[in-house]
């Protein structure tokens, strides 16, 4: 497809030609790619530091570390020129400092190891889940729909979807994945309902609360792999709230909350990430539709 690859001197383009017997095949190989990513000064919202850790809001559109598809401009190599040497092979070459992940257009709090103890430590407590320690994640996400006993727990295994590499799906052959969730606002019209809800992870699998939201009817506002039947509902939903939810570029979905014990000294900390713009204005125009008694994440 880029065309590296010539057949008897001819550049093939077609992933489906078809090679014929004695034929002279050339490839051009790509120059080596350094595996180490790069210093990059991309601006941080910084809401903790210190010697051992970092914990930052990370905005819409971030990815987290290096993959296919996204080789630099990540929050890797930010951190990599925020704090420099101390990073160097915490957590593997790709990924330095991290212990745990956001999606690219999940906005929200999250932490960073500077050392190899307060990665090994952060490490140990995201791989227990807060089952028998403190550690404690909350998310803020706006579903389509609403019912009456709005609040549970969903625990259905996720795995890669057969028919979508791109996204996760419900499987029963998966690994687990819970997901505690509750609402704390409802707000509705003449043919349209949106919640909001609290979740609470006890695992924490790729797209977790996108895949189980959907996979419970109620999928996220605005998000691009798992709320695609729910696309024409916007058009019921009145202005300027119907331009609001079109204008949204990502699921709305943010980490808004993160607590955890401090690796070197023990005490126990909780970070609150405020809501970026996007989702700012979407609360603030959902508040005229309220049709529920709310009350905010500090008081649940």
């Amino acid at each position: 497809m880029a065309g590296e690859v010539e057949i008897d001197g001819r550049t093939i383009l077609e992933p489906k030609h078809k090679v014929k017997p004695g034929s002279e095949i050339s490839l051009t190989l790509p120059p080596p790619v350094d595996p180490m990513p790069l210093p990059e000064d991309i601006p941080l919202d910084i809401l903790y530091e210190d010697d051992a850790l970092i914990v930052i809001n990370k905005p819409v559109g971030l990815v987290v570390h290096p993959a296919p598809g996204a080789p630099d401009g990540t929050l890797v190599n930010a951190l990599i020129h925020h704090c420099g040497d101390s990073l160097s092979g915490i957590g593997g070459v790709k990924r330095p400092g991290i212990v745990h992940r956001l999606d690219k257009d999940t906005s929200g709090v999250m932490v960073a190891a500077k050392t190899e103890v307060a990665h090994n430590h952060l490490a140990a407590q995201f791989a227990d889940h807060g089952r028998t320690g403190p550690l404690r994640r909350a998310y803020l996400a706006w579903v389509w729909g609403h019912h009456q006993s709005f609040a549970g727990t969903i625990d259905a295994p996720l795995g890669r979807d057969p028919n979508n590499r791109l996204k996760q799906a419900v499987r029963k052959e998966g690994r687990e994945a819970i997901t505690h969730y509750q609402s704390i606002a409802r707000y509705a019209g003449d043919g349209w309902d949106i919640s909001k809800l609290e979740c609470r992870l006890e695992t924490g699998r790729t797209h977790q609360i996108r895949v189980h939201m959907a996979h419970a009817g109620h999928p996220i506002v605005g998000d691009p792999l798992y709320a695609t039947g729910f696309i024409t509902k916007a058009n019921r939903l009145p202005e300027p709230l119907q331009s609001t939810v079109k204008g949204l570029t990502r699921q709305a979905l943010h980490a808004a909350e993160l607590g955890f014990e401090h690796p070197s000294t023990g005490e126990e900390m909780l970070f609150t990430a405020p809501l970026p713009q996007d989702l700012m204005e979407l609360d603030r125009q959902l508040a005229r539709f309220d049709s529920s008694a709310t009350q905010n994440l500090q008081s649940s």
